[in-house]
């Protein structure tokens, strides 16, 4: 059932998933070595359990959990991968989320909302000059990676750095990464945390209005963030923000080409909008953005240690386990959302409580940001490009974990 390297499960996981569903509540996977869990209230619980943890060093040894080490020529990766956010627990993990967030407040999404719908506006007015292209590339990757930029204040000549070195990171979180993989991601990790020390030196000397310059100032009672937190916190950003970003864009363009009907609805919502304000559209533009999220989600599955023995649905799972919480699964667990299947944009954000962007202490701190520019981006398609069409069926990537295409050609 459970075939994450095949690239037919990887088209379509959910029929997969309905079958884990109703199989039971945790499976075990031999070939990664995990248990699988495939159910939305398990999956919901799980992230807020505090017996699990995304580390387990700040309780015991690679010895002591029965894990080996990261081997020694990782070390680039591992070190900046493991200071961020993500994959760590408190208390660490609260003092660095706290002094982030005094940084990356809502009042900086909200001073980024004019240049993400300008920047938005100007990739689609673009794509649409020349008749179309691939929206991947065009118009879904760069805004991330641009607004993620403007924030940071890297400077737009060094940009076309980024996007690459995120894709080498990102590729060691799926399963059983290749060494050849890890390489890359470990020449990635030394060239981007270098890049970001030099900026935050040169932020030292003479500070703007970027997050970098925040991260500096940032303090609680003294407390400040060390550098190496700073790079961390910097590439999580680039690199949880993007990834969801661009897979939601192009997925979420994929479902409105094969629903029409719910390509017309939102369509006309849009239009009968009117022009973009300060906002972010009309309601149901934002109840189509969720949808998308909840949908087909662009992260599939969340891994958790097992700290303390746990029980799921009756099965035992012993301390030194890793779990997989099945994101894509739970989004579709029809004891949570009638009608899992359909894709429906009517369904009200308020009651659409997907978990794309996880729970607990590790709910994504860029979730807003990316609602910013998945409404603004679709708003611009619809209201200023309408009648978009898909010029051929899109080839999928081969990784799982984080999903998407590798292309998406569209034509007016």
């Amino acid at each position: 059932m459970f075939a994450p390297w095949s690239p037919s499960f990887v088209r379509d996981p959910y029929p997969a998933y309905a079958a884990l569903r109703a199989a039971g509540r945790a499976h075990w996977f031999e070939p990664t070595g995990q248990w699988l869990v495939p159910h939305y209230d398990d999956v919901s619980a799980l992230l807020r359990d505090r017996r699990l943890g995304r580390t387990y060093l700040h309780r015991f040894s690679h010895e002591e959990f029965g894990r080996q080490a990261p081997p020694p020529e990782h070390e680039p990766f591992t070190t900046l991968n493991g200071n961020g956010m993500l994959d760590l627990e408190a208390p660490v993990h609260s003092r660095i989320r706290r002094l982030v967030a005094k940084a990356f407040t809502p009042r900086m999404v909200d001073d980024l909302a004019p240049t993400v719908h300008r920047l938005a506006a100007e990739l689609i007015h673009a794509l649409h000059a020349d008749g179309g292209g691939d929206l991947l590339a065009r118009v879904a990757e760069p805004l991330p990676v641009a607004v993620i930029a403007e924030m940071l204040g890297v400077p737009p000549a060094d940009r076309g750095l980024l996007r690459p070195w995120s894709a080498a990171i990102t590729g060691m979180f799926e399963l059983n990464p290749t060494e050849d993989t890890a390489r890359l991601a470990v020449r990635a990790s030394e060239e981007f945390s270098g890049y970001l020390r030099e900026l935050i030196a040169a932020r030292r000397r003479a500070p703007g209005d970027d997050l970098i310059s925040a991260l500096i100032a940032a303090h609680d009672d003294g407390d400040v963030l060390s550098e190496q937190e700073m790079v961390s916190t910097c590439v999580l950003l680039l690199n949880a923000g993007h990834e969801a970003t661009v897979n939601t864009t192009t997925l979420g363009w994929l479902q409105l080409f094969r629903h029409p009907d719910q390509l017309r609805l939102v369509g006309d919502a849009v239009a009968a909008a009117g022009t973009a304000a300060a906002g972010s559209g009309p309601e149901l533009l934002r109840d189509a953005v969720e949808e998308m999220l909840r949908h087909d989600t662009p992260l599939q599955m969340f891994e958790r240690w097992v700290l303390d023995d746990i029980e799921v649905g009756g099965t035992a799972i012993p301390r030194g386990s890793e779990v997989a919480l099945l994101f894509g699964s739970a989004n579709r667990d029809p004891a949570r959302f009638p009608d899992p299947d359909r894709f429906d944009i009517t369904r009200p954000a308020a009651a659409n409580k997907h978990l794309t962007f996880g729970a607990g202490i590790h709910y994504c701190l860029g979730a807003p940001l990316a609602r910013l520019e998945l409404t603004a981006s679709f708003g611009a398609f619809l209201r200023d490009a309408p009648g978009m069409r898909l010029v051929e069926e899109p080839v999928w990537r081969p990784g799982y974990v984080i999903r998407g295409l590798e292309q998406l050609l569209v034509a007016w």
